[in-house]
């Protein structure tokens, strides 16, 4: 299982730990971690590090 942590961009603040899913609806970012719990973030994926499980992302 690849679970991820997504950070902001600007400061390196996680936003979300333990992330097993993202789904893209427009200009919003919704984050799922393994309990099921959900994070709505406006902004847009910058950067993707799978061997490193990092997300970063742009928040508006």
């Amino acid at each position: 299982m690849c679970l991820a942590t997504v950070y902001k961009e600007n400061d390196d603040s996680v936003i979300f730990k333990n992330v097993s899913r993202i789904n893209v609806e427009g200009d919003k970012l919704i984050l799922r971690d393994i309990m099921g719990d959900e994070r709505v973030v406006e902004g847009s994926i910058l950067m993707v590090d799978l061997a490193n499980s990092i997300v970063k992302v742009k928040c508006d």
